[in-house]
């Protein structure tokens, strides 16, 4: 089977290691933390990456999102409807300021 889509692909290379059994969603949360501190470690005392080395951000915000979207999938949310869910949210709480 050729995974069609992202989900498709973590999925896919979950379930031919048989680590589905490791990833309780306390574990995915505590990945997505740590895959985050190991995201802000790339800009430890610089607003930008530490010897501009953008091919770890790049790997980190990548370990990040496959761990978000693993914990979204474990708990059956559909990525879209959170997200949706949670801009709409945020439009109500911080509404355009029409006064400048």
């Amino acid at each position: 089977m050729i995974p069609d889509s992202t989900i498709d692909l973590i999925r896919t290379f979950v379930r031919e290691r048989d680590w589905a059994r490791y990833h309780t969603p306390g574990n995915l949360a505590k990945s997505v933390s740590i895959e985050a501190a190991e995201l802000l470690e790339c800009f430890q005392w610089s607003d930008e990456p530490k010897d501009g080395d953008l091919e770890h951000v790049h790997e980190e915000i990548a370990d990040v999102m496959i761990y978000s979207i693993m914990l979204a999938d474990k708990l059956g949310f559909d990525l879209d409807d959170i997200i949706r869910d949670k801009m709409a949210k945020n439009a109500r709480k911080y509404p355009i300021d029409t006064d400048d």
